[in-house]
């Protein structure tokens, strides 16, 4: 290497990439770690300083005792301060409890029980809760098994409501349970069967509202005559009429009211098989009518004689607060009882036409048994379309709701009105049920999975309610009073008190099964 080599080589390692040389670099780093270091110690001296004040203002602030200022100025008293329970509505309290119960139907009504979720008092009413729009059809299903308590329910509904100015009707009775009812609240049971004097004649005008007129109540009567006439020959023939009977019918009626002002139905069932010669100038018209003469028959000659072949020995009295037909003397003939159902819907129908009437309950127990027939099934669907104008509560009661579904065949007539007596009734009411039913029972009321698990495991009295969208669980209950009169097992539990000692008649002491 050269000399002007060495020489260039010592000349970069003084001077850097930049021209700048290393003790000018070495002398900037120094300026910059004093200036940092200055700038520490300046904050450190800062917070110093402003710790030190705090310190000083805190020595010098006055502060209360621990225990508080001495004599008054401590504004205790000696013992411990309390406050006085507060109670308020639940309305009130909603707003620092929410979201725990429902807030229940109101205080206008029957009382009925207990909520279960909210642990109130449940009350119920129809007509109130028409009136303030939570339900726009008043009718009622109730549906529960054997044992469940929804017998109990239904009689102690309507007998509370009693005292508030409704009436009671029950149209048809196949058990007689509601016939102790009746009598003890003031009304009258009318009990028909074979071998009784009770007479019914279908025939009869009736009820006649105050304010139809003379001419409007006799073309009322003979319109309600001829279709309870037809209504009856459709029961017993079970099928509908055709147009030459219906004119059968008519002119036998129209010959029997103008000889009798009462007819009774055994002239109409001789007008029927032998008209007169001015109603059958061609001799075709006995033809015409001979099978609705001979079903009517049945009637008055027949098997089911003894009940429609005379004038009436029983009134309807719609004045009273409760009237029960009893068909618990002919509950094995189901076309009977079809028969009584059709006769007494037709009394009550011109009771309830009548706007000086009231609210009314109408009861339908036992409805699968009433559902099977044509005419009668019409006659049910009426009147709960009517509820509304007619100021009634209908209330349907039987086991399962699948019982609607053995109503005829499926897509049939009968069907489709079996279904809309549901779909018009916005209060549903369902007592335990089998677990088998549970899948139906939901899906024909649109119960949640909540509301669905609930239902086997309702205990008796136990209900769940479902009043248009809103539901409540209700433990229903009765007075001493009402257990007695309301009890329907009777005759299961009678005979087994005669059985608790079953040794005394042999002597030997009543010793407990558990020491024997």
């Amino acid at each position: 290497m050269t000399g002007q080599e060495e020489g260039r080589l010592h000349t970069s390692v003084l001077v850097g990439p930049n021209g700048e040389r290393r003790k000018h670099r070495k002398a900037r780093r120094q300026s910059a770690a004093q200036v940092e270091a200055d700038a520490r110690q300046t904050r450190k001296a800062e917070a110093k300083a402003k710790w030190e004040a705090e310190q000083a203002e805190k020595r010098n602030t006055v502060y209360l005792p621990a225990a508080g200022e001495p004599g008054p100025g401590a504004l205790r008293t000696p013992g411990r301060f309390r406050l006085p329970r507060h109670q308020d509505t639940s309305a009130t309290l909603a707003g620092q409890y929410p979201f725990l119960a429902e807030a229940g139907l109101g205080s206008s009504g029957v009382f009925v029980g207990q909520d279960l979720y909210s642990g109130g008092s449940f009350v119920f009413d129809p007509w109130e809760l028409y009136r303030r729009g939570i339900i726009t059809a008043p009718n009622i299903v109730l549906a529960g098994i054997v044992g469940s308590g929804k017998s109990s329910l239904a009689k102690s509904l309507y007998t509370r409501s009693l005292p508030f100015g409704r009436r009671v009707y029950v149209p048809g009775d196949p058990k007689g349970e509601h016939t102790p009812v009746a009598e003890a609240v003031g009304g009258r049971a009318i009990v028909l069967g074979h071998g009784l004097r009770n007479r019914l004649n279908p025939l009869d005008e009736g009820h006649r509202p105050s304010t139809v007129s003379d001419a409007e109540w006799g073309s009322q009567v003979a319109a309600r005559r001829r279709d309870l006439i037809g209504a009856l020959a459709e029961t017993v023939l079970d099928r509908a009429l055709s147009p030459l009977e219906h004119t059968a019918i008519d002119l036998a009626l129209n010959d029997a009211v103008r000889t009798s002002e009462v007819p009774i139905l055994p002239m109409i069932v001789d007008r029927i098989l032998a008209p007169s010669r001015e109603d059958d100038a061609d001799g075709r018209l006995a033809e015409d009518g001979r099978l609705v003469g001979h079903a009517l028959r049945r009637l008055v000659a027949g098997d089911l004689q003894g009940l429609f072949d005379g004038p009436s020995t029983v009134r309807f009295d719609p004045s009273l607060p409760m009237v029960s037909l009893d068909l618990s003397r002919v509950a094995e003939n189901s076309t009977l009882i079809s028969v009584l159902m059709t006769c007494s819907s037709a009394w009550m129908e011109s009771a309830l036409s009548d706007p000086n009437g009231g609210q009314r309950f109408v009861i339908y127990d036992e409805a699968w048994r009433l559902m099977q027939y044509p005419a009668l099934l019409r006659r049910m669907d009426a009147q709960w379309r009517l509820a509304r104008h007619f100021g009634i509560s209908n209330m349907l009661v039987f086991h399962k709701l699948s019982d609607l579904d053995n109503v005829g065949d499926a897509g049939t007539a009968m069907r489709a009105l079996a279904s809309s007596l549901l779909a018009n009734a916005e209060v549903r009411i369902v007592y335990r049920q089998e677990p088998d039913q549970l899948g139906s029972t939901a899906l024909a009321l649109g119960l949640t999975g909540t509301e669905q698990k609930l239902l086997p495991s309702l205990g008796t009295g136990q209900g769940l309610w479902r009043i248009k969208d809103r539901s409540f669980v209700v433990q229903h209950q009765l007075h001493p009073a009402e257990l007695a009169a309301f009890d329907t097992t009777a005759r299961m539990t009678s005979d087994s008190r005669r059985f608790t000692n079953p040794d005394a008649a042999s002597g030997i002491p009543n010793v407990p099964s558990e020491a024997r």
